[in-house]
């Protein structure tokens, strides 16, 4: 990546690091479908100055309007089966099962954008999973058992991943301020209807919710979420989403500072096992050698034009 855009990504890492635990104490005062409604809202608003600066760059052709809908269904539906998930299981497991989104990207990114995969890049992925792993490992003893969260956790990283894919090949002509200033508001009506219809709407007035939602609402979405799209704009989307492995490192390095969590040789390890792939998934290929590709995606460059 380059140096403003790995600028950027440590402000993202920092931002979504300390999310994790911020999401966990919300959901224990609303529902999740009522915690992420109001999350997108209050995005939303925050991103209202945003839009009067930057209202000339909204879309104007119905088909951008079209998918940007759809980017933003996408993404609703997403992130609320990623804090049904939470819900129910701990904010570092969940983040860890969560960062299994840059896999599904890895598998997607090559027939649908056409990106090149070497064996360094695949190496570096494969390193940092396993770092993940690690991670896990010392956390919790117990076997990982596939359960409803479990599987709500696991399908959120998947759409995560698709809308990745889905807007690096059809959405990034459009400005990312702009492509949230515009999903947000479409994610909230959306998921209005479906808490009315399924359990009503809920609010807290305790403070400490007060202080959760405007964090993940000002931080988390609307500069997190923000910075995401225009790293995927700007960079390859398997190299973005394979460094982002470091978010839940740098999760339970939070927890250890503001939470007094510990953390042994196999967390140590798998942070090891983390920073070594980001940095071989970011490492320029060296053009004295000629490296050998996992998949040539020359002949699939027609799907990188816009659509």
């Amino acid at each position: 990546m380059k140096k403003r855009s790995w600028l950027l990504f440590t402000l993202m890492v920092l931002i979504w690091g300390s999310n994790w635990s911020v999401m966990k104490i919300g959901l224990k005062f609303v529902s999740p479908l009522n915690l992420v409604m109001q999350r997108f809202l209050l995005a939303s608003i925050a991103l209202l100055p945003a839009l009067a600066l930057e209202r000339r760059k909204l879309p104007r052709d119905r088909w951008t309007w079209i998918k940007l809908v759809l980017l933003a269904l996408i993404n609703a539906v997403g992130i609320t089966s990623t804090n049904i998930g939470l819900l129910y299981e701990f904010s570092g497991l969940s983040s860890l099962l969560t960062y299994t989104q840059p896999l599904f990207v890895f598998c997607l990114a090559v027939p649908f954008l056409g990106e090149k995969v070497s064996i360094t890049k695949a190496l570096g992925i494969i390193l940092g999973f396993f770092g993940v792993i690690a991670l896990y490992v010392e956390r919790y003893s117990s076997p990982l058992v596939f359960s409803n969260p479990i599987l709500f956790l696991i399908l959120g990283a998947f759409i995560w991943a698709v809308s990745v894919i889905y807007y690096k090949r059809t959405l990034t002509h459009v400005d990312p301020a702009i492509v949230n200033i515009v999903q947000f508001p479409i994610g909230t009506v959306f998921l209005l209807i479906i808490t009315l219809m399924l359990e009503g709407l809920t609010f807290s007035g305790n403070i400490t919710y007060i202080f959760s939602i405007l964090y993940m609402s000002v931080f988390g979405s609307a500069i997190g979420f923000t910075i995401w799209l225009f790293l995927i704009r700007e960079e390859e989307a398997t190299i973005v989403s394979a460094s982002s492995l470091i978010v839940p490192a740098i999760a339970l390095f939070f927890g250890w500072v503001f939470l007094g969590e510990t953390f042994g040789y196999l967390s140590l390890l798998g942070f090891l096992l983390i920073f070594i792939g980001v940095y071989l998934v970011n490492k320029p290929p060296n053009k004295s050698s000629n490296e050998s590709l996992i998949v040539s995606a020359d002949s699939s460059s027609k799907l990188n034009k816009k659509d």
